[in-house]
């Protein structure tokens, strides 16, 4: 009787945190429907680095878009391990993957939350928000990234790394680093006021590419090494048959 019982606890741990997710979408849900009728017609909803307003949204659309996205990504995220063919690797990684989807789904709702506070009259700094936000969730990329095996769906997922499983390694084991690194540069970046975005956005778009980049590097060098280095075998396989012609 308790071996049959085992195999529950990951589905049912997994339910657990993505109930978690759930209510945490319910709570900005919740939070729009009752501040609805103080906020004005049309909700600030974008600013620049220094925090000046730069853009508006009607208020229905500012109420519902962040709490409406969070709720489909909650529900992709969880259909994603149930149709990847290669699910099986997703579940050696599930809690991992589960604790991903908890802090991706606060890190949202903490920004909307924001957002209905600023257009309440209250003086919140949400590119501040934002930043350190950001910074936490790259921090917990970098801690997800080395448990994670290939998949179609979760991770860096370039031609390269999906080809090769120890170019996969590589480039996950790089990636977290790099998104950790990220992360403390997006937290100092908090120091700069103004510019604190800028510490977050370019570090992020200086992993990917260094990334994508060390896949094909580590891919190309993986095959040259397995296909003999320089490739002269199969010229001269070639000049064989030209000279059997």
């Amino acid at each position: 009787m308790p071996s049959e019982s085992r195999p529950s606890t990951p589905r049912l741990s997994t339910r657990l945190r993505f109930g978690v997710a759930a209510l945490l979408v319910a709570v900005g849900a919740a939070a729009s429907l009752a501040v609805a009728p103080e906020l004005p017609e049309r909700m600030v909803t974008r600013w620049n680095g220094p925090g000046e307003p730069t853009g508006t949204l009607p208020r229905t659309l500012g109420l519902w878009l962040v709490p409406g996205l969070a709720a489909g990504l909650v529900g992709l995220f969880a259909l994603l391990p149930r149709i990847d063919p290669l699910g099986e690797n997703i579940a050696a990684f599930r809690v991992h993957y589960d604790r991903f989807v908890v802090v991706f789904t606060a890190f949202l709702v903490g920004l909307h939350l924001a957002v209905l506070a600023v257009n309440l009259g209250y003086a919140v700094d949400v590119t501040t928000i934002a930043v350190a936000g950001g910074a936490a969730l790259f921090y917990y990329l970098g801690a997800l990234l080395p448990h994670v095996e290939p998949n179609w769906f979760v991770g860096i997922r370039t031609p390269w790394t999906l080809s090769d499983d120890a170019v996969w390694e590589r480039t996950h084991a790089l990636g977290a680093r790099l998104f950790k690194l990220s992360a403390v540069i997006a937290a100092i970046g908090l120091l700069f006021g103004e510019y604190a975005v800028y510490f977050l956005v370019g570090p992020a778009l200086a992993t990917a590419a260094v990334t994508v980049a060390y896949s094909y590097v580590v891919y190309r060098r993986t095959t040259t090494a397995e296909g003999g280095g320089d490739g002269s075998e199969g010229t001269d396989g070639d000049a064989a048959i030209r000279a059997e012609r």
